[in-house]
Parts: structure tokens; C-alpha cells; sequence
């Protein structure tokens, strides 16, 4: 069988395979969920309270330079020994992965969200907490969702080598050449790329639907005008709605 030819065979394979592919689309949405859901966890709240008092840049970097450095097929092959195969080590594996872009965006985001906005609310008499949560994530929305959509689309990319230890996913059809054919492989990778697709697209609907309307405009890691933050905070901190 030609590449080329595989590459026409793809397509009866989905047709007549969907529900094997449908399966295993589940499993594998559901490992990177899981592990996307448990670097959220870990390290949005760390980004925001470092970046909030403007501490641990240097442990954060580090942090994220180490975990980037380490190649997830090494680290499942590390926690064999600990956790063995399947589901928990796959997920461990992918949360390594998923934490830096996470941690490292949102901490600058915060870090480096307007100054003058965010003494504004301070003048106003607001807390800390409702600074950071109404005033400095707000306006750090597209570095956090730049960090989630790089962790989403890093995670279900890689998520197929669940199969080599134990896991499910689009992985297992992948890595089967002898059952599937290439032309079965390479079906498996078209639904693989369209989820990484899907999910930064999703990502980015919601980044929309969740930041303010005075600020959907801000698409990269520029800082509101001085002349605008006044009217930045007092939108942020009235909820105005997207």
C-alpha cells in the first residue's frame, strides 16, 4: 500500500469504523480533560497569587523551564515504577506537561496587568481579593486563555501515547499498525489534529464570552492605556457584561 493511497483509505476507515472511533475519542477526551482540568487546578491559583504580589518569577520560570524540558514518554516511563499503567500514570504525565503554559501565562498576565488600573481600584477602597478577581484577571483574560489554549492542543496531541502504557484513546488505533493498517492510523491522526483544532477554537470562544467588552479588544500582552485605565476599572469592577 502506496502512502498515497493510504492517505485515500483513511476516509472509508472512518465510515466504516465510526464507532471505534467514536469510542476511543470519549477515552481520550476524557484523559485530557482530566489532566487539563488538574493543571488548572495546580496552577492557575499559584499564577494568580504570585503574579498578584509580584513574587516567585524566578521559581515560576524555573518551574516551567523544567517541566518542558521533561519528555512526557520519560516521565511515563518514571512513574511505571510508582503508579504502573494506565489511566493515573497517563494523567500525571500530561498534567507535567500541561502545568508550565498554565502557570507561566497566567502569572505574567497578572504580573503585568495595568498598574494604574489596578491602583485606581485601590483608591476606590477595594479588597485585594476583588482587585485580583475583578480587576487584574480580567484584564490578564488573553495571556490565561493563551496558556490554556497552548496546554489544550499540547495535551491532546500527546495524549496518544496513553497506548503504549496501558491507556485508551485514539492512541491505541494509532499505535496498531498490525489491526488497523496505515490507512487506519492515519484516520486516527486526522481526529487527533481536529480535536487539538476544536479545542483552541473552544478556547477562544470562551475567552470571548468571558472577557468584558471593554477589553475583547486586547488579543495580545499590550497594556491599557494609561488614559483609558480609569474607565477600564470602573467597567471591570461594575460587571459589564461581555
Amino acid at each position: 500500500m502506496t502512502i498515497a493511497s493510504a492517505f485515500l483509505d483513511s476516509f472509508p476507515f472512518m465510515s466504516q469504523h465510526i464507532g471505534l472511533l467514536l469510542h476511543q475519542t470519549v477515552n481520550h477526551l476524557e484523559l485530557s480533560g482530566a489532566a487539563i482540568g488538574i493543571a488548572c487546578v495546580i496552577a492557575m491559583p499559584l499564577g494568580l497569587l504570585l503574579g498578584h504580589w509580584h513574587r516567585g518569577g524566578f521559581l515560576v520560570i524555573n518551574l516551567a523551564n523544567v517541566g518542558r524540558a521533561l519528555p512526557t514518554l520519560a516521565v511515563i516511563a518514571l512513574l511505571l515504577v510508582v503508579v504502573g499503567i494506565g489511566f493515573t500514570n497517563i494523567v500525571i504525565a500530561l498534567v507535567v506537561l500541561a502545568i508550565p503554559p498554565i502557570l507561566t501565562h497566567t502569572y505574567v498576565g497578572i504580573d503585568r496587568a495595568d498598574r494604574d488600573a489596578v491602583e485606581a481600584a485601590r483608591g476606590m477602597g477595594m479588597r485585594e481579593l476583588a482587585i485580583l478577581l475583578r480587576v487584574e484577571l480580567p484584564l490578564a483574560l488573553p495571556l490565561v486563555f493563551a496558556g490554556l489554549r497552548t496546554s489544550a492542543v499540547f495535551v491532546i496531541s500527546t495524549a496518544p501515547l496513553a497506548a503504549l502504557a496501558g491507556g485508551e484513546g485514539l492512541g491505541v488505533i494509532i499505535v496498531n499498525e498490525p489491526s488497523y493498517r496505515l490507512s487506519g492510523i492515519i484516520a486516527a491522526t486526522y481526529w487527533v489534529a481536529a480535536l487539538a483544532v476544536l479545542a483552541e477554537l473552544g478556547a477562544a470562544l470562551l475567552q470571548r464570552t468571558l472577557t468584558p467588552a471593554p477589553l475583547r479588544r486586547q488579543h495580545t500582552r499590550e497594556q491599557t492605556r494609561p488614559d483609558d485605565a480609569s474607565d477600564v476599572a470602573l467597567a471591570v469592577m461594575r460587571g459589564a457584561a461581555p
